[in-house]
């Protein structure tokens, strides 16, 4: 499985919103709100990099309020 952490923004008082949206979503792991730069971070994961931005990232970035991520691909050194 490829896992990665999205990052996420949100317009100002949407992100608990967009939290329940996102976990949701299959092939999200967990959302939480959080506290700094970003108000959202989701561990998503999928079967392959392919699968992860078609089937699983596209969907988080339709979700209504999102206004930025980063998406951070987990590696194993």
């Amino acid at each position: 499985m490829v896992k990665a952490y999205m990052l996420v923004q949100t317009e100002v008082g949407v992100s608990a919103r967009v939290t329940r949206a996102i976990r949701a979503l299959p092939g999200v792991v967990s959302a939480e709100d959080v506290a700094g730069p970003y108000d959202v971070i989701a561990c998503v994961e999928a079967p392959s990099v392919a699968d992860l931005g078609r089937g699983v990232i596209a969907h988080v970035l339709e979700v209504p309020g999102i206004t930025r991520t980063t998406t951070c691909t987990v590696v194993e050194l």
